[in-house]
């Protein structure tokens, strides 16, 4: 990826990680331009929230404080994805990052 690529689909990229709302925002406005930038960053943030319903998941059917972890790393995965966003790297999510994209691979092809 270019620095180019990176300056012009930074903002995208961090809109992404804000809610699912952002995530479809960047998605529509990053259909024309095809940055692949923003769709690094969108692939992750759709697994974060796979990852969120998850943990809520768990924390209501199985078990409270089990739920409670995984919304803390799911959160901390979170920031790590904003602060990469942020700084213009494509940095994956440690561990789990490099599925979302492998799962996620369609998007923005």
């Amino acid at each position: 990826m270019t620095q180019d690529t990176i300056s012009q689909g930074k903002t995208l990229a961090i809109v992404s990680y804000f809610t699912f709302v952002g995530v479809i925002i960047a998605i529509i406005m990053n259909l024309e331009k095809k940055n692949d930038f923003v769709w690094f960053h969108a692939r992750q943030m759709i697994g974060l929230i796979l990852l969120l319903i998850f943990s809520n998941v768990t924390e209501k059917y199985v078990n409270s404080t089990l739920g409670t972890a995984f919304w803390v790393i799911t959160f901390a995965c979170w920031l790590f994805g904003v602060i990469s966003a942020a700084t213009g790297k494509s940095k994956p999510i440690p561990v789990i990052g490099k599925i979302f994209q492998k799962w996620f691979s369609n998007l923005g092809q």
